[in-house]
């Protein structure tokens, strides 16, 4: 088999395989077969990924692999196959994707341990696996968008895998919805393109080669449109509401979704139409708009929240703005490699989370736990490591990433975007370091009885606390003594952006000297005596209470669209189609009640209907036919 098909098709037939095997049997004793296969089969993808990038290395950097499986429509102009493509671009992607999402199957088998869906949990979690491969690897928008559809369907099934819980249903109904909303603005934006293009082909690069037959005007509504669909996969602002709400899943599936998977796939996709941003500047700042705005807002909402989850799903939200800045700004490489940074740290808090979760008896209130870092040293450990590095301390990963994405607003002169991110960076601090001191930090009762944690839950941490640490040294530039070998080998087409050595510094400094703001007022607050937010101003009640937009869009278009459907229900449903049909029904019926009167079984009847026939007959022969 073709590695190419291979790193695809495995998770998608481990998945089969577990699902048909739970179908068959959902015997908890099949445990160690359902991690045994779930684990293999994203281990496998990874050293296939990695055979696919070394010799990636050794091409040119316009070297693109190619894979077609088979041809699927061919239908006048469109010819569309289910073929694969790797890039520089795609090796980066697929690398974390299946490194990462090795570490948290692992972290999963001792997460899930003992749960009797576990089998049909890592079926669903292989499949969101190879739905994330396909997306990357997809060789043209048609097959990436089935890879984008079904990423949407698994994040539906795991954020409501415990769907006996009414709570888990309606948030995994609201992501579900709330994608196939940005979904609508992707499959419009494929079908504008399709039609431009006359039918000139269809895979990237065929569209790359004919962008110019397209207006300008059409190509600025198309890449609207696009960022429409990433705008509900990835979180932004205002498609954003579902994201917090995902925390319904298992701790393992937040960290899939936030690290290595579906959120990610908006960026990626901005990334992958590189080209088309590059012809239409005044949408890519449109994007960094909104990313920084998301940004800046989600990390406001995160200062106040007290569960730690719906802490970190709020960061992600934070995190991914930022990367919309880059690429935004046609810094394609710096976003990307924020991407990949934030793929270590963010599945490492999460991960973190859960196994304080599991110790202390599935609490997930921060200001019920509280000096548990003499008690969970390792998670402590992995979890400081991780928080150092989003807050953009060096030489942890998260400071060359965020450091490359401010610089690049910088150097493209968006001041305000530049200065809204460096303020983002301040709060970033503020709200991690906060739940690390209320969680580690001060009271230290009540720890005696916590949950002993195996060994498949903390070593994925340590091993991404390393890539933590070290993921960003990969992109170190020339102003820090290195040669950005992460953008090097990418080879995106980003924006020409020069800062003299002295700015990179002053900016570099600025930035550290944010998150140690961040750090210090956090330790102040919260590590000696944490208080939990009581709502007392006008402020904490509206950031508290994510400043209301949940209840805005119940009352602006939930409930008018449910007294819509109401009314086309109860009247144009029931009364107006219903009523026509029982009145047919109703007539129907009495003519046919007044016909089976005719049949009574009396033959004087009969003779009776007989003498009227003949008569009738008679009487039209002698009037009608005797007449002519």
């Amino acid at each position: 088999m073709n590695s190419l098909n291979a790193i695809v098709l495995i998770p998608f037939f481990s998945a089969l395989l577990l699902g048909l095997i739970y179908l068959v049997n959902p015997s908890k004793d099949r445990f160690s077969l359902y991690a045994g296969v779930g684990v293999l089969a994203p281990l496998l993808s990874a050293i296939l990924v990695l055979m696919v990038g070394w010799d990636m290395m050794h091409q040119p950097e316009e070297t693109v692999f190619h894979s077609k499986l088979f041809e699927w429509i061919n239908l006048g102009e469109m010819d569309i196959s289910v073929a694969f493509m790797v890039d520089r671009l795609s090796v980066v992607m697929l690398s974390f994707i299946t490194f990462v999402g090795t570490a948290i199957h692992v972290y999963a088998v001792g997460y899930m341990k003992g749960d009797p869906g576990f089998g049909k949990f890592m079926s669903f979690f292989n499949l969101f696996m190879g739905s994330m491969l396909l997306l990357i690897l997809a060789d043209n928008p048609i097959i990436m968008f089935i890879g984008w559809e079904l990423v949407g369907l698994c994040s539906y099934l795991l954020i409501g895998f415990y769907y006996k819980d009414p709570a888990n249903v309606k948030a995994a109904n609201k992501a579900f919805i709330l994608n196939r909303i940005g979904d609508f603005g992707f499959i419009m934006a494929l079908a504008l393109l399709f039609l431009a293009l006359e039918g000139n082909g269809y895979t990237f690069a065929a569209i790359e080669a004919n962008l110019s037959m397209v207006d300008l005007s059409l190509l600025s509504l198309i890449g609207i449109l696009l960022f429409v669909g990433a705008m509900g996969k990835s979180a932004q602002l205002p498609l954003y509401v579902w994201l917090p709400d995902a925390m319904a899943g298992p701790t393992p599936v937040s960290a899939l979704i936030h690290a290595a998977t579906m959120v990610t796939a908006g960026v990626y996709m901005v990334a992958r139409f590189a080209f088309l941003y590059n012809e239409i500047p005044q949408v890519g700042e449109f994007i960094a708009i909104i990313g920084v705005t998301t940004a800046l807002f989600a990390a406001v909402i995160a200062i106040y929240q007290n569960d730690i989850k719906k802490i970190l799903a709020y960061s992600t939200m934070s995190q991914l703005g930022y990367m919309f800045v880059a690429v935004g700004l046609g810094a394609y490489s710096s976003g990307i490699f924020h991407v990949f940074t934030h793929a270590f740290f963010k599945a490492l808090l999460f991960m973190g989370a859960g196994a304080v979760i599991l110790a202390l008896h599935h609490e997930q209130n921060i200001f019920k736990m509280g000096g548990l870092r003499k008690h969970l040293k390792l998670v402590y450990i992995t979890m400081f490591i991780a928080t150092l590095a989003i807050s953009g301390i060096p030489p942890f990963a998260g400071f060359f990433s965020k450091d490359a994405i401010l610089a690049s607003a910088f150097a493209s002169e968006h001041y305000v975007i530049w200065g809204i991110g460096t303020l983002t960076a301040l709060l970033t601090a503020f709200y991690m370091f906060r739940m690390l001191f209320i969680v580690f930090f001060g009271d230290e009762d009540n720890k005696s009885k916590l949950e002993p944690l195996s060994k498949t839950i903390t070593y994925p941490l340590v091993v991404l606390a390393f890539g933590s640490a070290t993921a960003g040294f990969l992109g170190v530039n020339e102003a820090y003594g290195g040669d950005n070998l992460f953008s090097s080998f990418l080879a995106l087409p980003d924006k020409a952006l020069h800062l003299s050595h002295s700015s990179e510094y002053m900016l570099g400094a600025l930035n550290v000297l944010m998150g140690l703001i961040g750090m210090g007022l956090a330790y102040k607050l919260f590590a000696l005596n944490p208080k939990e937010p009581t709502g007392d101003s006008l402020w904490q009640r509206l950031a508290i209470n994510k400043f209301y937009v949940d209840e805005v869009y119940e009352a602006l278009l939930v409930q008018p669209l449910l007294q819509m459907s109401l009314f086309f229900d109860k009247v144009i449903d029931q009364k107006l189609f219903d009523g026509v049909v029982n009145y047919s029904v109703y007539g129907y019926r009495h003519a046919g009640s007044l016909f089976a009167q005719l049949q009574n079984g009396k033959v004087r009847y009969y003779a009776l209907y007989i003498m009227i026939g003949v008569s009738m007959i008679s009487l039209f022969m002698l009037t009608v036919i005797g007449g002519l």
